[in-house]
Order: C-alpha cells, then sequence, then structure tokens
C-alpha cells in the first residue's frame, strides 16, 4: 500500500459568510439605514459625536462639495494628517465619488511629500495645518513648484474646509447618486505607501472590494456587533487604523473611537474607560507603553473584551500581560502586510492560550496561504520555514504605475509574496519567524531572531528586545540584541548573555548586547532594524567587517 506525502503548508479559508459584493459608500449606507440612533464616531480629544445617521450625512455632503469642486472618479486625493474625525469623513467621501485617496504619513517631510504627490499624481490636498512641531503649511508652499498636477490644498478647519461644506449644502443630491451609479467595486479606491528599507516607497492601489471585506472578516472574527465600541489609537493613514479600525467597525456598524491625534498611552486608556470600549487596538510597543504606566492599575478597563495586536512581531509575554492585566481575554493577533489589504491570517477568540499568544493564527476567511522555499518556490513540509505567500481577493491591483515591481511582488498564478519567513504547523496555524533578509547566517547556521528575542522576553528584565546580525569577519555575521530594560532594572550584557547560555544554543548566544531608551521605527510602530544595523556598526566599530568581501 502507498503511503500518502506529508501535508505541505497550505491552507485556504472556509467562510459561511460571503464577500462582501458593494462599494464602502452602499456599505455605509446600508449601516446608517439599519442603525441610525446609534454612535459612529467619537472624537475625545474635543468631544464631538456623530451618530451614523449624522454621519452618514456629513460624509455625504463633504462627497458632494468634492463634487462641485470637480473631483472625477479616479481622480487621486492626497490626505495629509493625524487622527481627527475629518480623516474618516474624507475616507468615506472620496470612496463615495469614486476619487482614490492617497494616504500620507504624518511624519512625512517635505522630500517624502513631494515624492508621494507627483508619483501619485494628486490632484487635491486635504491637509492639516501642522503637527507637533512640524508645520505643514510651511512644507507644502516649499514643495509646491515641485509638483506637476496639484490643483489646490485645502487646509482642515480654515475657510476652505468650511467652504466645501456649505459647496455640499447647495449642490443637488442626484448628481452624488448619479456617480455613484457608475462605480464598481473592483474600482482602486486607495493607494497607500509602504514604507521601504532603502529607496522610495510603493503605492499599493487597493480597491473597494479589497479593504471593505478584510475590515468585514477582522471585525467578524473579533465578534463585532452594533454594539461595540473600538479606540482606534493606530495611525489612519496606515492599513491598521483606517481598514482594520474603521472599516472593521462601519461594516458592523460598530463605535469608531479616536482617543487622541497620534498615540499617547495614558489618553488611549483614558479613552478606553470613559467611553465603555469594548475592543483596543494597538502595535506591540503600544500596549507595552500602556502597560508601563506607573498608574496603569488605576483605569477601568473592565469593558474590554477584544482587541488587536499587530504590525510587527507580538511578544509572547506581552500577548499574556494583556490578557492577564487589561482583562482583554478575547484579543487576536493579525499578520498581514499592506499590499494585502492588510490582513491574511488571524487567531481566533475560542483558540487556546498558547495559540493565541504563540502564533499568528490561521488563514483568513476567502483566502489562500503557503509557505515555499525561497530558492525553488516549491511548496515546503508542514513545520518548516520558508516564505510566506497570500492569494485572494484581498492581494492588492498592483503598485501605482509601477508594473515592474508589481511583477515582482505578485506572481503570475497571483501569489504576494511577501518577504516574510513563517512555519506552518500540523494544524494551519502560521509562526513569522523573521524576514528572509533579518535571516542571520553565523558560521553556515541559520539564526531566526525571533526565536532570541522571544527567550529574552522571559528575562525579568528586559522590557523590550529586538535581535539583528551584524557583520563579522570570522562567521561573516553575529548576533547583536538591543534591549530595553524595565524602568529601574539594572543589568549588564553578561548577566544577559549568561543567561541565553543556559538555555540557547551557543551560535544563538548574542555576541553584543547594546542597551537602549528606545528603537528607530515607523509611525505605525516598526521596528527599522536596517537602522539598528547601521548603528550598531559605527557603535562597535566593525567597519572593517561589513567592507569585508564574502563568497
Amino acid at each position: 500500500m502507498t503511503s500518502l506525502p506529508a501535508p505541505v503548508s497550505y491552507a485556504s479559508g472556509p467562510s459561511a459568510a460571503p464577500l462582501l459584493g458593494e462599494t464602502i459608500g452602499a456599505n455605509l449606507e446600508r449601516a446608517a439605514s439599519a442603525h441610525p440612533g446609534r454612535e459612529a464616531l467619537v472624537d475625545v480629544p474635543t468631544g464631538r459625536r456623530w451618530t451614523y445617521a449624522q454621519f452618514a450625512a456629513d460624509v455625504d455632503t463633504l462627497a458632494l462639495g468634492l463634487l462641485d469642486l470637480g473631483v472625477d472618479k479616479g481622480d487621486r486625493v492626497g490626505l495629509w494628517s493625524p487622527n481627527c474625525p475629518e480623516w474618516t469623513l474624507v475616507q468615506f467621501a472620496t470612496a463615495k465619488i469614486g476619487a482614490i485617496l492617497v494616504n500620507i504619513n504624518p511624519a512625512y517631510r517635505s522630500h517624502e511629500l513631494s515624492y508621494v504627490l507627483n508619483q501619485s499624481g494628486c490632484r487635491l490636498l486635504i491637509s492639516a495645518t501642522e503637527f507637533k512641531t512640524s508645520s505643514y503649511v510651511d512644507m507644502i508652499d516649499s514643495v509646491r513648484e515641485e509638483i506637476g498636477g496639484l490643483e489646490g490644498t485645502i487646509y482642515l478647519g480654515s475657510p476652505q474646509w468650511d467652504a466645501l461644506s456649505e459647496r455640499g449644502d447647495s449642490t443637488p443630491t442626484h448628481r452624488l447618486h448619479d456617480r455613484e451609479a457608475t462605480l464598481s467595486f473592483d474600482d482602486p479606491i486607495n493607494i497607500q505607501y509602504t514604507s521601504g528599507t532603502t529607496g522610495f516607497p510603493k503605492g499599493a492601489t487597493l480597491s473597494h472590494h479589497n479593504i471593505l471585506n478584510n475590515g468585514f472578516f477582522v471585525g467578524e472574527l473579533c465578534g463585532y456587533t452594533e454594539a461595540d465600541r473600538v479606540c482606534i489609537p493606530v495611525p489612519f493613514y496606515h492599513c491598521f487604523g483606517m481598514v482594520m479600525g474603521n472599516l472593521g467597525a462601519v461594516t458592523h456598524s460598530a463605535c469608531m473611537v479616536i482617543p487622541a491625534p497620534s498615540f499617547e498611552p495614558a489618553a488611549t486608556l483614558r479613552a478606553v474607560q470613559d467611553e465603555k470600549c469594548t475592543s483596543l487596538y494597538g502595535v506591540p510597543t503600544m500596549f507595552i507603553a500602556e502597560l508601563g504606566l506607573p498608574d496603569f492599575a488605576s483605569y477601568d478597563l473592565s469593558s474590554l473584551r477584544t482587541g488587536i495586536m499587530a504590525g510587527s512581531p507580538c511578544p509572547v509575554e506581552v500577548m499574556k500581560r494583556v490578557v492577564n492585566d487589561m482583562g482583554c481575554t478575547d484579543v487576536t493577533i493579525c499578520y498581514g502586510m499592506t499590499e494585502t489589504s492588510p490582513v491574511s491570517t488571524q487567531t481566533r477568540v475560542d483558540d487556546d492560550l498558547d495559540r493565541r499568544v504563540a502564533t499568528v493564527g490561521t488563514v483568513h476567511p476567502h483566502v489562500e496561504v503557503k509557505v515555499v522555499d525561497p530558492d525553488t518556490a516549491l511548496t515546503v513540509p508542514r513545520g518548516a520555514p520558508g516564505e510566506f505567500c497570500t492569494r485572494g481577493y484581498s492581494v492588492m491591483l498592483g503598485y501605482w504605475n509601477e508594473p515592474d515591481k508589481t511583477a515582482e511582488a505578485v506572481d503570475v498564478a497571483g501569489w504576494m509574496h511577501t518577504g516574510d519567513l513563517a512555519t506552518m504547523d500540523d494544524d494551519g496555524y502560521l509562526n513569522i519567524v523573521g524576514r528572509i533578509k533579518d535571516l542571520v547566517i553565523r558560521g553556515g547556521e541559520n539564526i531566526y531572531p525571533r526565536e532570541v528575542e522571544e527567550f529574552l522576553y522571559t528575562h525579568p528584565k528586559v522590557g523590550d528586545v529586538q535581535v539583528i546580525g551584524v557583520p563579522d569577519e570570522k562567521y561573516g555575521e553575529e548576533l547583536c540584541a538591543w534591549i530595553r530594560l524595565h524602568e529601574e532594572a539594572t543589568c549588564d550584557a553578561e548577566e544577559l548573555r549568561a543567561f541565553c547560555k543556559a538555555s540557547l544554543a551557543h551560535y544563538k548566544v548574542p555576541r553584543y548586547v547594546v542597551f537602549v531608551d528606545e528603537f528607530p521605527m515607523t509611525v505605525t510602530g516598526k521596528i527599522q532594524k536596517y537602522k539598528m544595523r547601521e548603528e550598531t556598526i559605527e557603535r562597535l566599530g566593525l567597519g572593517a567587517a561589513a567592507s569585508a568581501k564574502h563568497a
């Protein structure tokens, strides 16, 4: 009798719930019709509140104003602002008229701003006037002559912004209905620039169908209903905020709660407490900051039921504290990337604790995933590491005006190659073990930094840790651990190395240990390991090893 071959690392996501075959605007209308009196949006800093009926009406007014201004279907409209209600109104209003919203990172400087406006061909820019110490007005003025297609700028809170609403009030509503009749849910509706580690960012182009469905199924797996209130401290310009947050809430008629324009740990916990939020979002560094507040125990977080930790690898010990200390018993981990709308896998609320804190879950509904050998592209056996690939409704339409780069990322069979290294176990649960480029090869031994990081998190004095590979003339690469200690804790490198030696193979013990107060990261909480590597080479005098040639 011939034995069956061992299962390979492939899974597809069955679902009793069908995909939503509608535009973002149609979905909002459905939510407002079903639950007109429920709260849709709360802005904690200003105290402003919208019911679903009010929110849908204000979206329509803004959409009509943009129509009267001459914004056509397919025109790109840039949005440069920290989190605020106007961001969300513009998100839905542009979708209603078929304009393509171009999300602009609030941390961008003039050079980056100029690039994305030109690369996307923005016709209109809607912008805050300032953010923290940055004057957006000054930066826009400094690059205005460099931007070819930009016809106008509207500043939030200015007379121009007020005039846009006045235009909408005086524009016949049939014009909006006429425009909506021309829209398809497969139309591009959003460009999000991915923060590449080298070179300029690429504009992932996403459709109604991409992001509406992804938000919906994220919410489904969190168990959302119209009774949920979602605290969203993650930035709207990123998929985490505008898709998993805003669209995840609206597709379930739940409430979006904005705790602050940008992340503030105390403001976030106050919002959860005062607004009785049932769900809280964040990247690991946000949860670490919240748990580390001196007065953390004074906040009433008893309303929390669920939430999402995503954006970068989620430390097991931090996840356990979110469950135990925050009482967020149904918190889930999501894994994905901008190019896939973003979520491809998610833990389920009924998964046992070990799986909910130590994996990124299983395949999302209506999505396929596989793990392949990066060299051969063949699917690897269960348990073996390889590149994570995903296929389905969530894969982007492509990088805006960059077909060659699109072809590099999405193969002819429609698989998005993520560049992440993963393993899939016998039950289909996935673990992200690093980036292909982060893999450290020390004297021929493959080392996955994530494994060493997870072990170091178990040290009682370690608050946060990142492990990188740095050049070494003898072994090619050596491990370096960047450590942020708990407040008031003291520790030296030898203590940490001894801790590792007791439990890890010798080649996994970091040769270098660097103590820091913070890590270089993007505004969404993604650790920039390439910057850590550059700084470590300079700090430790490894320039000669870095310039050494290897076969």
